[in-house]
């Protein structure tokens, strides 16, 4: 069997037997997840061919790396974790947080592609940015001494609350995505 070399961010799980794992035998796999449901599916099989055991077909996923916060169950769907990886192919680890804010892979990719307002230090960044940008001849008629009293913050924090925005920390950054898509 050919070994694989992945790089340190390849979003991977480990695939154990069920019935070596019963007959307190360790037999299992690191499967790269950036590839097909069908490339997968044939590495567990392979896998599974190499047990010792008479019947040897059920199979759970007893670890995983690289996929952010967001948490696989023993028994995730093939689809799902494929799909996952394949966006973070696309959009990068901050891809699986969105997923595990969303629960949907669909909705995620509609957040990454459509809502993605960018990366900020913090929220109240993001709406000063906004305001600056919405109402910049509105702001210029104000007095410097009132603008250093607008709330950004406090702005933000309204935005997130009321369902405009939700934010996810990432990589030392706070991305902003429009929740109105």
């Amino acid at each position: 069997m050919m070994q694989v070399e992945t790089d340190s961010t390849t979003p991977r799980i480990y695939v154990a037997s069920l019935a070596d794992y019963t007959a307190d035998r360790l037999l299992g796999r690191w499967i790269d997840a950036a590839q097909s449901v069908e490339n997968i599916h044939r590495e567990i099989a392979e896998m599974l061919a190499e047990s010792k055991e008479p019947i040897a077909e059920e199979w759970a996923i007893h670890g995983y790396e690289n996929f952010g916060s967001l948490r696989l169950s023993e028994f995730e769907d093939l689809a799902y974790v494929a799909g996952v990886a394949d966006g973070m192919r696309e959009h990068g680890t901050l891809f699986a947080e969105v997923v595990a804010h969303s629960s949907d892979i669909e909705e995620a990719r509609r957040y990454m592609e459509e809502g993605y307002c960018g990366a900020f230090d913090r929220l109240g960044d993001y709406s000063q940015e906004s305001i600056e940008d919405a109402f910049s001849a509105e702001l210029e008629q104000l007095p410097e001494f009132i603008r250093h009293y607008i709330d950004y913050e406090g702005i933000a924090h309204d935005m997130e609350l009321s369902g405009d925005v939700f934010a996810i920390e990432h990589g030392g950054k706070v991305h902003v995505f429009s929740a109105n898509i």
